[in-house]
């Protein structure tokens, strides 16, 4: 909802400075390049400042796609940037991307033989434990 009044809001400062300089000073030409200005100063604004502000503070919507043949395990914020964990099942990796502002520096931890335990580990059914299921009992004393 914070998006769309965002969006309203540049809409109506690029139809003010069309009416205002261009209609009733009948100065077209500045009116134009003052819209651009201000369209092009908002789309920047928003992609390399305000969307996951918007997002993580305000109730904002982001969408994103898990890319082909990996599985989403996690999602967390740090700081205003987003970062997600997918695991990669062909190369057996669990790859952890940053969605930072205006998808600049962008960072991307790799974790070699990474076999996490919702990924489909090979836990048998006499309740026996392995290396890849969670153990019944605490490890330590609580």
């Amino acid at each position: 909802m914070i998006t769309y009044l965002y969006w309203v809001l540049v809409a109506i400062l690029i139809f003010l400075s069309l009416f205002l300089v261009g209609a009733r000073m009948g100065k077209w030409k500045p009116a134009v390049i003052l819209a651009v200005l201000v369209w092009l100063a908002g789309t920047v604004l928003y992609y390399f400042w305000l969307e996951q502000i918007f997002v993580k503070r305000l109730g904002g919507t982001m969408t994103l796609s898990v890319p082909a043949g990996q599985q989403h395990i996690a999602a967390t914020w740090k700081g205003d940037n987003l970062w997600i964990e997918n695991y990669d099942p062909e190369t057996n990796r669990c790859i952890f991307r940053e969605y930072s502002r205006g998808n600049l520096l962008e960072g991307q931890v790799v974790i070699e033989n990474c076999h996490p335990l919702r990924a489909g580990g090979s836990a048998d059914n006499s309740g026996a434990e392995n290396s890849t299921t969670i153990p019944k009992r605490p490890r330590t004393a609580l």
